[in-house]
């Protein structure tokens, strides 16, 4: 991913914003019907769920864009208003967007946002963590959301608050978060049914960044890496070393590449150990811009395994 620079303080811009905007705001009375909730979302992958959901009762503003590092980022101005002014905020939680200490806390904090305002859409799931280079639990993965089981759970919690906060038209919202929770259900099974349909030989799936723990868990495939998470050293002499070594030990039949990575430590990987990569990316933190051919989050999820299953059952 791309990488920006970690919170450094409100920019002075900000500072003055806030001062025209005000702070402590009250979330306005959305009885009426019309009335759209001013929602904020951490990063595309929420905001595209909560638009599917919310539909034309919600008003979307996301934080961080496609491109841009989830785990560090600097809120812009037009951010900073926005997160004054919301009705809700949403977040991932697991640490993606810096936990306690991290740029969306510092956010919300600078606005003096209501926590009954705020949500943690991964408050029911169970954590995994990333082992680190001594062999100790250490940190939480954030990435649960590539699985579509928790995707299920994010979507619950969304309708849930999107219901509260806008009662007037809440049968509506209702009605449009089953649609999409029965859609992810389906997703769910077809992972199930096609994970399993691989030969079992060939579910091991590599990736550069340790970033699909939850979905491999959950399905039943292995998992080897790169590097850990994109906010560590990638690509370093080591990783590459200790991968080619898990590679030759487990006859791995292809390998894989975010689609928002640096492509050359997988393809040093694929040189030393004569496996070759993918034809297409896979993806893992984001989606595309709306109108891009990976532009919301059941296209992300469907794209996913289609490639899985693809390349993972090929007679090589």
């Amino acid at each position: 991913m791309k990488k920006l620079a970690k919170w450094l303080g409100l920019p002075l811009l900000a500072v003055f914003l806030l001062a025209a905007c005000g702070t402590g705001k009250e979330s306005p009375d959305n009885s009426g019907s019309g009335d759209k909730l001013k929602v904020v979302t951490s990063f595309t992958i929420i905001a595209d769920m909560v638009r599917q959901i919310g539909g034309d009762y919600v008003e979307v503003h996301n934080l961080v864009p496609s491109g841009t590092d989830p785990h560090e980022y600097e809120p812009l101005p037009n951010d900073i208003k926005a997160a004054t002014d919301a009705d809700v905020l949403f977040y991932n939680g697991l640490n993606l967007e810096g936990g306690d200490k991290g740029w969306f806390k510092k956010l919300t904090d600078s606005v003096h946002q209501k926590d009954g305002n705020i949500f943690n859409l991964t408050e029911h799931v169970k954590p995994m963590y990333l082992a680190g280079e001594d062999g100790r639990d250490e940190e939480m993965n954030p990435h649960a959301f590539i699985d579509p089981g928790v995707g299920i759970k994010m979507a619950e919690d969304i309708t849930a608050v999107l219901k509260e906060k806008h009662p007037t038209d809440s049968d509506k919202i209702a009605a449009k978060g089953e649609e999409y929770i029965n859609r992810l259900k389906e997703l769910d099974k077809e992972y199930e049914e096609r994970i399993q349909d691989i030969p079992e030989e060939n579910r091991t799936l590599v990736t550069s960044e340790r970033a699909f723990q939850y979905m491999a868990s959950h399905y039943g495939l292995k998992e080897a890496f790169i590097w850990e998470i994109d906010t560590e050293e990638n690509g370093s002499p080591k990783q590459i070393k200790d991968l080619v070594g898990f590679i030759k030990d487990h006859d791995v039949p292809v390998l894989f590449v975010e689609s928002n990575v640096d492509t050359r430590p997988m393809e040093t990987v694929s040189k030393e150990t004569g496996v070759p990569i993918a034809e297409k990316p896979i993806y893992s933190d984001e989606i595309g811009d709306p109108g891009a051919a990976i532009d919301t989050y059941i296209k992300y999820l469907n794209y996913n395994i289609d490639l899985i299953h693809e390349e993972l059952s090929k007679q090589r």
